[in-house]
């Protein structure tokens, strides 16, 4: 960075990463050779990358932490709505006694609930049969071996004399 209105400074305990200021307060600035030069250049400009590395790497885990800390909330949400349908069960259960047998009105809420599973067990499972292996992938990986594997003189200048080259005893047809 190069002024402090960038420098990062949150409340929430990533920390800090410090200004680089462009110039030193005690610089003449023309008496100085071109190699101090290249060399303060160069210098700079790799504290400052390091420093633009820092910055992002600081400001990445703020907000991971944010994220990792949102995501707590929706899942304590998600295991009191789960433990909450077990009750909604039982209400729909006695609900439907009233109108039925008692033994009756649970059989039909636990056969529901077995065709809503299965239904969603369905469906997953589908989707997990359309998930392919990564073909470009593998591909890729197969062509960059392809490259480095190391190859023969003989056979990439002189084709011919690999198919015309035979074990020894064997049998030319």
């Amino acid at each position: 960075m190069s002024s402090p209105k960038h420098q990062l400074n949150d409340h929430d305990g990533v920390g800090s990463v410090p200004y680089i200021p462009l110039s030193q307060p005690d610089d003449t600035g023309g008496d100085q050779s071109i190699g101090a030069l290249v060399k303060d250049a160069t210098q700079h400009l790799s504290t400052l990358v390091r420093a633009e590395v820092e910055l992002a790497k600081s400001e990445v885990v703020g907000e991971a932490k944010k994220a990792v800390k949102g995501s707590v909330f929706f899942i304590i949400a998600l295991v009191v709505a789960l433990y909450s349908s077990f009750f909604f069960f039982f209400f729909l259960g006695e609900l439907l006694s009233e109108w039925l047998q008692r033994w009756a009105a649970f059989g039909i809420v636990f056969a529901l609930m077995l065709v809503v599973a299965a239904v969603f067990g369905l469906l997953g499972y589908k989707r997990f049969k359309k998930i392919k292996a990564p073909e470009r992938t593998i591909d890729s990986f197969r062509d960059t071996a392809a490259a480095l594997k190391p190859r023969r003189e003989t056979e990439e200048h002189f084709p011919e004399l690999r198919d015309t080259a035979q074990a020894p005893g064997s049998v030319r047809g």
